[in-house]
């Protein structure tokens, strides 16, 4: 459906994955696959840090905190883009558009925001482990946790209340499976410069800077391992940041794909795979890296399942 250029746009027509039927079909399936895992998979990792004495760390009290922001991610996305892909295309409400970018934002941010926290604490628990108990206690965890979830909500706010600010008009059509921010201000028919200069400027708080902590933070990590004597001591700190380090570099390695590789010449297909990766991948890929290559999260699950 398609609006004159004179029309404010009240209702938007998500496309979705222009394929053939049994293509969309096959991505249906293969989607709420993904997606039931994803959501099970991190709720098993909420309730066995809940569950297990053994768990009960600042470190895996952060880990319940990516797992809920993965759930929100996922669920804010992959709900209505199935029935986008089944329906080969839908139309959603330009009020239930915002809403939808608006979380996708808050979750994005968050998750940025955490996996800092998380350096933060492993640098603590390497580079200075005899104070690492009463520095991270869980007065400080849970200040860290009500701090980058208030940042987030409050960040994103801004640049969505601009958008809904400015004059949306005809066509109503977005040629993608989410309202993402790029295809949004297509649909703008008045000066974008404004909500541009405000994404630039959120990019470096929430994007840019929580990085090169995160970078600093592992430089030190790193130097402190190497200079372990022993190679069991060095193996089992490394241990325990792995996991965190191997979710940051899939994190980061999809968003610097999306959003700082030029676009031009770039297929849709292409664009909509990698926005796939980053907004339904990426959380299924975090439950399996923390319960495959995290002893502790293994061995809880036993005793639950020894238990049942």
């Amino acid at each position: 459906m398609y609006l004159s250029n004179a029309t404010m746009v009240t209702q938007i027509l998500l496309l979705g994955f222009q394929s053939q039927h049994s293509i969309n079909l096959l991505i249906f399936f293969l989607l709420l696959v993904v997606y039931c895992v994803t959501v099970c998979g991190n709720f098993l990792i909420i309730f066995l840090v809940s569950y297990s004495n053994n768990l009960h760390s600042p470190m895996y009290f952060f880990l319940t905190q990516l797992s809920a922001s993965d759930i929100v991610l996922t669920t804010n996305i992959s709900p209505n883009m199935l029935y986008v892909i089944i329906e080969e295309g839908a139309v959603m409400s330009f009020a239930g558009c915002i809403t939808q970018f608006y979380f996708f934002g808050v979750s994005e941010c968050a998750e940025c925001l955490l996996l800092t926290v998380m350096s933060y604490d492993r640098y603590l628990a390497i580079c200075n482990p005899l104070r690492y108990a009463s520095i991270m206690d869980n007065l400080l965890c849970i200040k860290l946790i009500i701090m980058y979830w208030l940042i987030s909500f409050t960040a994103i706010l801004i640049p969505t209340i601009t958008i809904c600010k400015m004059d949306f008009c005809g066509p109503n059509v977005i040629n993608h499976y989410f309202c993402d921010l790029a295809p949004l201000l297509e649909l703008i028919c008045s000066d974008t410069s404004v909500v541009t200069i405000e994404v630039t400027l959120l990019f470096i708080p929430m994007l840019i800077i929580p990085f090169i902590i995160i970078m600093v933070s592992y430089v030190y990590i790193v130097y402190t391992i190497l200079k372990i004597q022993s190679n069991t001591g060095r193996q089992k700190a490394f241990s325990t940041c792995s996991s965190h380090l191997l979710v940051v570099a899939i994190y980061y390695g999809t968003l610097f794909c999306m959003y700082m590789l030029p676009t031009k010449g770039q297929s849709l297909i292409v664009s909509n795979v990698l926005s796939l990766f980053y907004t339904v991948v990426t959380s299924l890929l975090n439950p399996i890296i923390y319960t495959l290559r995290n002893k502790d999260i293994q061995q809880a699950m036993g005793k639950v399942i020894s238990k049942f």
